[in-house]
């Protein structure tokens, strides 16, 4: 819930953002998404953007 606290009014993350960015975080994963915008403000989560 901590990501949640910290990042849900800011950067507009949501429950469901928040446990993939968590699962990234744990597992020292990149997340690939082609919504940059609301993982953009977690801290050490490595993002690829994602582009069809």
């Amino acid at each position: 819930m901590a990501l949640i606290d910290a990042h849900a009014l800011a950067d507009g993350l949501r429950l469901a953002d928040a446990l993939i960015a968590a699962t990234a975080l744990e597992h020292g994963l990149t997340l690939l998404t082609g919504n940059t915008k609301h993982f953009t403000g977690v801290e050490a989560l490595k993002i690829e953007r994602f582009e069809p």
